[in-house]
């Protein structure tokens, strides 16, 4: 059986507060899917996701990942803007440091193996991912991973114009944290739009 997986950087509590505010101050009138909520689907930053072998352990595996890089108790990473991605995507992009870079290549060397490769989606339309992403999504079943990892809070989904004026619009609708702080890793099943639906493990980003 597959399970559809993903690790991600959870935000600290008030920050976490503070993007479910701004995806309902992005959206107003016509809210994004799938909702937000503290108790729901939280706010997330995926390092990485896809379909898994059903005999994989979450919290074990989430405590290598942990064990093998040196983190700090909070990853503080600059807002890069909210952004478009075809189609239909509004994204919090924030920036790529070295060290967000490292914990994706620790989650992939550890997890790779583990994929079920059966279940990748090959009648995906790709004609709109860039080279890097098509190279990413062939080899692993998701869009961004190595040179094309584009790490970000998803907002939500909505159709590809609305898409595009909320985002055109975004500067007189809504205010944009200048960082978004991270405390925790997860390991979550993927929901509606690849939303962080259900926790299965979790621990502190460092040694607290």
């Amino acid at each position: 059986m597959t399970r559809w997986l993903g690790v991600a950087l959870l935000p600290r509590a008030d920050h976490t507060r503070a993007a479910i505010r701004l995806q309902q101050s992005l959206g107003g009138d016509q809210p994004l899917q799938p909702p937000l909520s503290e108790d729901g689907n939280l706010p997330h930053l995926t390092v990485f996701q896809g379909p898994f072998e059903d005999s994989l352990d979450p919290d074990r595996e989430l405590a290598r990942i942990k064990a093998a890089l040196s983190l700090p108790d909070q990853l503080s990473l600059a807002s890069a803007g909210i952004v478009h991605q075809p189609t239909g995507w509004l994204f919090m992009s924030v920036e790529r440091p070295a060290l967000l870079a490292k914990l994706q290549e620790v989650v992939l060397d550890g997890l790779a193996s583990r994929l079920d490769r059966q279940a990748f989606d090959t009648s995906k339309d790709v004609s709109r991912f860039t080279e890097p992403e098509r190279a990413s999504f062939a080899r692993y079943g998701y869009r961004y991973t190595g040179e094309a990892y584009a790490p970000h809070i998803t907002l939500g989904r909505t159709d590809e114009a609305t898409a595009l004026e909320l985002v055109r619009t975004a500067p007189e609708r809504t205010r944009v944290p200048a960082k978004w702080i991270f405390d925790r890793l997860s390991f979550y099943v993927m929901g509606e739009h690849g939303a962080h639906a259900e926790k299965l493990a979790e621990l502190p980003v460092g040694a607290v």
